[in-house]
């Protein structure tokens, strides 16, 4: 499994309305629960306390929530693009629009940080912001995604990295 596997279509979320951070947070937790089975509740739990020790915000509109958690088998990489930003306490003070969810089983935290790092250069560039926002499928961020990645992202993730 390479990187570009841990995003599809199925999870991705445009144009998502929440007003705010708490709303954001319940709303990544509802969709990620729909998709790994363990409750909203310890979701949401677990992204609040991750939050509470500093804001995953990145800046330039782009934030990086993620957590680890017990009892799930597989990581789960979800994308929200907000229609209108919101306020996430980034370091550069602009709101964010453009949110990447990475929950990762606490079991298997070794491949966590490698992930979060290859999104990280995968937004670095100004253009691939741009065309995110403008993306009109869930197809087309995805697409988008592999695209920006670097070339060594698309390795093949170890089996020690699950």
């Amino acid at each position: 499994m390479n990187i570009s596997d841990l995003l599809s279509a199925h999870n991705v979320i445009l144009d998502a309305g929440p007003a705010n951070k708490e709303t954001l947070l319940d709303l990544l937790a509802t969709e990620a629960a729909a998709r790994i089975g363990t409750p909203k509740e310890e979701i949401l739990k677990a992204l609040q306390a991750r939050e509470h020790i500093g804001s995953t915000a990145l800046g330039k509109g782009v934030a990086l929530p993620h957590t680890e958690l017990r009892g799930t088998e597989n990581p789960l990489v979800l994308f929200a693009r907000l229609r209108k930003p919101i306020d996430f306490e980034a370091r550069d003070d602009e709101p964010v629009d453009l949110f990447f969810l990475v929950l990762w089983p606490t079991a298997t935290r070794k491949g966590l940080l490698p992930v979060m790092g290859e999104i990280c250069k995968a937004l670095r560039d100004p253009q691939s912001l741009r065309k995110l926002r403008q993306a009109e499928t869930p197809d087309t961020v995805v697409q988008l995604v592999r695209q920006a990645l670097p070339p060594n992202a698309e390795r093949e993730l170890d089996d020690d990295d699950f």
